[in-house]
């Protein structure tokens, strides 16, 4: 296993308006788990980030539609890193106008990315308040864990304004862990099948043949919030359930710092299950624990993809926040970066999150909560699903905590819009209320795979009932893995961007998922109820979940 440290990392940011001041949504500033630990001394070192802004951002839209669209002559004609930051690198005049501000107040120790759209700065944080007049650096300590954060909004002068995206490190906070292992009621023989390697590729068509071949062909999954695997506890996990079939027991490719103490439960399922979907295939694990309070470890691995040639084709992630805690403005160069990625031939994987459609309380009325970054249009969303007779492996339901819904910042993108157009239409009379989501938001999940009961080992320790969407999210991941092998074996390009071509297929290759329905609001409207599965796409499985001799079939075929 090799060891990669990252030499740069971004933050989270805020958002700038148009009149020079920086302002945060004021219900994340803040929050009420984190303890105030007093004024940092004005002499302690920060480190933040500012982003620049970017080029053509419209002319990286237009590519990933081309090299994305299976009916594009430029299907699959994927960009390189180099002509990414051809494509999108900062004006020599944007540049220009940051680097003088920061020399104005001294600050010269900052690196840079290949694609010279984000600045890392070290400074003390007397300087940065004086930059960033209106800022107050205090610490915040939760669960043994500290981080610097601003705990008043800031502005920026007007001539820098309009040539910055965010400056980052101030005041969005990690968000706190979701815990995997959410254990579900027993049934009253108090057996459960439980899923393990085995019942996945029986349920999914998987042979013993079906592993990997292609030499330059790998994954990848990334981990967040302290989360860390255990070596030990992949090699047990194989040893107990890999016997069937070829695979690798050990990660290629440690890309940061593992963590020492106990192995995180989010981790040990995330590589468990990529590297038994997706047999013997290179994997890598991106863990980003933050290397100063005033990082945030998401964005960290958004930059790291942006700055390194050689990745992984595929990459699954289980990290979400609600849209309404984020700002358009951060959400939207995040997006930027996904279509960065998209470009490259990279697919990016985000699990659809374990609240169903959400809720959000607004006075009296109450409304649906998107989450972000699964609302994204340049993302592939996985959602959830069970067996219908928890005994045996049967067809699929729905899992009654997958993710899913309508984003309230992001339009639906046309690769979509005739699918979620005749869900709509199909199944009108039993819609919740119009108010409580938007019609004409981004629609998710797209695709989705089993998420209830899970068998994982961690910490040497074999764990049932593991369950939730992070479960499904790197098993899709492993299966496209597959396919993408099987693609490069015969001249062909890797999958990249899925969903354009995921929409043509209408559900080709898939197992269509139309009993159930997920949790919404608990009030009298919904009482309790977000959206149903339908035949067809729904937001709440997708398409519905792989059939993988049928998928593999449908995405050979260019």
């Amino acid at each position: 296993m090799n060891t990669i440290f990252p030499f740069f990392v971004p933050l989270l940011f805020g958002s700038l308006v148009s009149s020079g001041f920086l302002e945060y949504d004021q219900n994340v500033i803040l929050p009420q788990d984190w303890t105030p630990a007093g004024q940092v001394d004005p002499s302690e070192q920060l480190e933040l980030t500012f982003a620049l802004k970017q080029q053509n951002v419209d002319l990286l839209e237009e590519t990933l539609r081309r090299v994305s669209d299976p009916d594009s002559p430029q299907y699959g004609k994927h960009l390189s890193l180099q002509e990414v930051s051809s494509l999108v690198r900062p004006s020599a005049l944007t540049q220009k106008v940051v680097h003088r501000w920061l020399q104005t107040h001294g600050i010269s120790n900052c690196r840079t990315v290949r694609t010279q759209d984000f600045l890392q700065c070290s400074m003390t944080a007397e300087v940065a308040e004086a930059l960033l007049p209106g800022s107050r650096f205090h610490r915040y300590v939760r669960d043994g864990r500290s981080i610097v954060r601003s705990s008043s909004p800031y502005s920026v002068h007007d001539e820098v304004h309009q040539h910055l995206d965010f400056v980052g490190g101030l005041h969005r906070v990690p968000p706190k862990g979701k815990d995997a292992n959410r254990k579900r009621p027993r049934s009253k023989a108090g057996v459960h099948l439980g899923v393990t390697p085995a019942v996945l590729r029986t349920r999914y068509n998987l042979t013993a043949t079906d592993v990997g071949s292609a030499e330059n062909n790998s994954q990848a999954v990334a981990q967040f919030l302290e989360q860390y695997y255990h070596p030990a506890d992949l090699a047990e996990f194989m040893l107990m359930f890999g016997g069937t079939f070829q695979h690798l027991s050990e990660v290629d490719r440690v890309v940061g710092t593992q963590g020492g103490g106990k192995a995180g439960l989010e981790a040990s399922l995330d590589v468990e299950y990529i590297m038994s979907t997706g047999a013997n295939i290179s994997t890598w694990v991106f863990t980003n624990p933050g290397r100063h309070e005033t990082q945030e470890p998401f964005l960290q691995w958004m930059v790291l993809l942006s700055n390194m040639s050689d990745l992984p084709w595929v990459h699954t992630i289980s990290y979400g926040d609600d849209e309404d805690s984020l700002s358009a403005a951060y959400m939207t160069r995040i997006n930027t970066e996904f279509m960065k990625a998209g470009v490259r031939g990279l697919s990016l994987l985000f699990a659809s999150g374990d609240s169903g459609a959400g809720c959000r309380h607004l006075g009296k009325e109450n409304t649906f909560r998107p989450s972000f970054p699964a609302s994204s249009p340049y993302v592939t969303t996985v959602g959830g699903t069970s067996f219908k007779n928890p005994f045996k492996v049967t067809y699929e339901v729905t899992d009654y905590i997958s993710g899913g819904g309508f984003s309230n910042v992001f339009k639906m993108p046309d690769y979509q819009v005739s699918a979620v157009e005749g869900y709509l239409k199909s199944v009108t009379a039993t819609l919740p209320p119009q108010s409580y989501f938007n019609t004409s938001g981004r629609a998710y999940p797209d695709m989705a795979a089993l998420s209830d009961n899970y068998w994982v080992v961690s910490n040497r320790v074999p764990i049932p009932w593991v369950s939730g969407t992070s479960a499904s999210t790197p098993v899709v991941g492993g299966m496209l893995s597959l396919i993408n092998g099987q693609r490069l074996s015969k001249g062909l390009p890797a999958l990249g961007f899925l969903n354009p071509r995921l929409y043509k297929l209408r559900g080709r290759g898939l197992f269509d998922v139309t009993e159930g329905c997920h949790l919404g609001c608990l009030d009298e409207k919904v009482q309790g109820q977000g959206f149903c599965a339908a035949p067809s796409w729904d937001p709440v499985t997708g398409w519905g979940t792989p059939n993988y001799p049928a998928l593999l079939d449908a995405l050979l075929s260019q």
